[in-house]
């Protein structure tokens, strides 16, 4: 069974995409304007699909709730929340504060470092920068 998992940082300088499959992981990055809030799902779903993956495909989401950018968190925790109600899936929001004490957090480790750390599944607490 593939695991498949799906890691969106949307509330730093940039939009930031992370697939991670039993093989392989992958990653992009857009700039982090209105324009691209607003057509977040549209990058979701180009990026699965550059990589031959649909949002079905994904067994868990991974959220980056801040400390960060008040409209790329509210766009992706909509995004998110819609996207796992409607095919039943777990998603995690994690706050880049919760690992301070890790010296560099990557991306990759995410998952890992959620589940070390007991991240709750299908709980949000943003942290907004005002």
């Amino acid at each position: 069974m593939y695991m498949n998992k799906l890691i969106i940082d949307a509330a730093k300088k940039d939009i930031f995409l992370m697939v991670i499959t039993n093989n392989d992981t992958y990653s992009i990055s857009h700039e982090n304007t209105k324009a691209n809030y607003d057509k977040l799902i549209i990058l979701i779903n180009d990026f699965l699909h550059s990589k031959d993956l649909k949002i079905k495909d994904i067994y868990a989401f991974y959220l980056n709730t801040g400390p960060g950018s008040f409209a790329g968190i509210r766009n992706s925790i909509s995004i998110i929340k819609a996207i796992c109600l409607a095919n039943n899936v777990d998603y995690y929001c994690y706050n880049l504060q919760y690992f301070k004490d890790i010296k560099k957090v990557q991306y990759e480790n995410i998952p890992n470092l959620c589940d070390k750390f007991n991240i709750k599944k299908n709980l949000i607490n943003p942290v907004y920068l005002s």
